[in-house]
């Protein structure tokens, strides 16, 4: 019985602690946290699209985050952190393409 309490504690304490990297792991970018979603278009592995939200809590962090992801992506995939936008973060801001509060980024790695 006592066995079994503690092998639960153990385990419990564990998950906990591995919660708490995870947390620790995002990046914060112009203070904020952003979710972003990365899919390849077309099966191709080395194009990409990145949704890139909330929008709303800062335009410049959400370029920054979907750069971010970009970026981490092209380096896990092809060792490389060179990047062709065909719609990039550095666009002019009326010309970002936003719908949801959702910054849609696209392009390619260049390995």
């Amino acid at each position: 019985m006592k066995i079994a309490s503690l092998s639960i504690a153990v385990l419990l304490g564990a998950s906990l602690l591995s919660a708490c990297s995870k947390a620790e792991d995002r990046v914060t970018f112009d203070g904020q946290f952003f979710r972003a979603k990365l899919s390849k278009v077309d099966k191709q592995r080395d194009q990409f699209s990145i949704e890139v939200s909330p929008v709303s809590a800062s335009l410049d962090g959400a370029r920054d985050a979907g750069r971010y992801e970009a970026t981490r992506y092209c380096i896990t995939n092809f060792g490389t952190s060179a990047v062709i936008w065909a719609m990039g973060p550095d666009a002019e801001d009326g010309t970002l393409r936003v719908e949801n509060d959702k910054l849609q980024l696209r392009g390619a790695c260049n390995p």
